[in-house]
């Protein structure tokens, strides 16, 4: 168990990994910060009258005040604008930009030894600029998406063959956008490959409605955007962070040559550890494969480049 936790950002996604991260019982303490005066403060409080009901000790304290994640093992950036439903991840670049060099140069401050996982978008340059603010070593910071888009692949796949998600393996790698790449010869289906259960047209149109997730529930919700599964990705991403058991998940994390990738935080195979990253996965990857990450990665250098920060 950790003994402190500390989520930038009490919107949906903040407050629901708040929330999780309390049930699940993974800290003794969170601290949940958000510039609006209130508004971490209310929903602290409102977390924290669920003890009883749900069973759970964990103190959760609400702030606008950055000194109060000193010492956590742990920071999750949620801070930023979401998507609304004209834009896309990338629209998103300048404006969240500013928010999160500022947020990370709190973070340098008061939590010069955590471990960083990055949740706002568009996820992998944010991720990168993360890393520039703070100085902190890349194995310890790590951008959640390929967690999450695996997610939705795997649900996608569980309701065109009736069968559990937790019965299905997936991985998606690449940028946390529409350049993602699901690796079709690792989608299996209590074992056996999707491609064997489905045919190539369908596996195609549930691909692309993965790619697509993000964008589909900002449709649907017209004023928001997801919040519940990002939320269980990154806890999903600290249970594996404290349990150290070699479970192999994809995040964007910082490439020094695996898979030919080189100076680029994206998606890719990652065991984690409590000091972040401890190993990047090399899988086997064909050349359709490879190619479509490194122009994934080409695009999101393209991205990085263009920051007016």
């Amino acid at each position: 168990m950790f003994k402190k936790i500390s989520v930038i950002g009490a919107g949906q996604v903040g407050s629901t990994t708040a929330f999780i991260l309390a049930q699940k019982k993974l800290c003794n303490e969170i601290v949940l910060i958000d510039v609006v005066e209130g508004t971490a403060q209310g929903k602290a409080l409102d977390i924290m009258q669920c003890n009883s009901l749900l069973d759970f000790e964990t103190k959760i304290i609400g702030s606008n005040d950055y000194s109060l994640i000193k010492d956590s093992e742990i920071v999750v950036v949620t801070a930023g604008l979401a998507r609304s439903p004209t834009m896309t991840r990338e629209e998103l670049l300048n404006k969240n930009a500013g928010i999160i060099k500022s947020v990370c140069e709190k973070i340098k401050i008061f939590a010069p030894n955590s471990v960083l996982i990055m949740i706002t978008n568009p996820l992998d340059v944010m991720t990168w600029l993360a890393w520039k603010t703070t100085g902190f070593e890349t194995k310890k910071i790590i951008g959640q998406a390929g967690v999450l888009d695996s997610a939705r692949l795997k649900t996608f796949i569980g309701i065109e063959t009736k069968e559990s998600a937790s019965e299905i393996k997936a991985l998606v790698l690449g940028g946390h956008g529409d350049s993602m790449l699901a690796l079709k010869n690792e989608i299996k289906v209590n074992g056996k490959k999707a491609s064997d259960l489905i045919n190539e047209n369908k596996l195609n149109e549930i691909i692309k409605r993965t790619v697509n997730g993000g964008g589909e529930i900002v449709e649907l919700l017209k004023t928001g955007s997801a919040y519940y599964a990002p939320a269980a990705s990154v806890v999903k991403m600290i249970e594996l962070i404290e349990k150290e058991n070699d479970e192999v998940i994809a995040c964007s994390v910082y490439c020094t040559g695996e898979f030919g990738l080189q100076d680029i935080f994206i998606g890719v195979p990652v065991k984690l550890c409590k000091n972040g990253v401890k190993e990047i996965v090399e899988i086997k990857l064909n050349e359709s494969e490879l190619n479509a990450l490194h122009n994934s990665a080409e695009k999101y250098k393209k991205i990085i480049e263009s920051l007016k920060i």
